[in-house]
């Protein structure tokens, strides 16, 4: 993990961010790494993240890059400033089943009010199961 490049402050509020989220924890998601401007998560593929075509539910992915992008953010914003999702383009391009999902984000812009990222969610094989282009929001 390439925390050393970011400030002490910014670790802890990183670490704090995924340990008071129950949708992660329930969706069992992992921070692998974080830099300035860029994050990664990960979540092991389980049954009950599945819908009934045995594929992962794209609601589940969608959360996974979600949350990515928020953490290459959080890394990036000063201590009194929020942003939250205004919008979220997914393109899925292959079924996920099994192994491990990782999403990987990466800020594009950051502006006074709008930030705009991208992130792509592969396997546990590198094969890139999907796309997103993601605006937030300075609250």
């Amino acid at each position: 993990m390439n925390v050393e490049k970011l400030a002490a402050s910014q670790v802890a509020r990183i670490h704090a961010a995924l340990e008071t989220v129950p949708f992660a924890k329930l969706l069992g998601i992992e921070l692998e790494d974080v830099a300035p401007g860029t994050a990664t998560l990960a979540f092991d593929i389980r049954d009950d993240l599945k819908q009934n075509n045995g594929v992962v539910h794209g609601g589940a992915i969608a959360s996974l890059i979600d949350s990515a992008t928020a953490f290459a953010i959080i890394s990036q914003l000063p201590p009194d400033e929020r942003a939250t999702t205004a919008d979220l383009t997914i393109s899925y391009l292959r079924p996920l089943t099994n192994g491990r999902a990782r999403a990987t984000a990466r800020v594009i812009r950051a502006g006074r009010r709008l930030i705009v990222v991208s992130a792509e969610l592969v396997d546990d094989t590198g094969k890139l199961i999907a796309t997103a282009l993601t605006t937030y929001i300075k609250i």
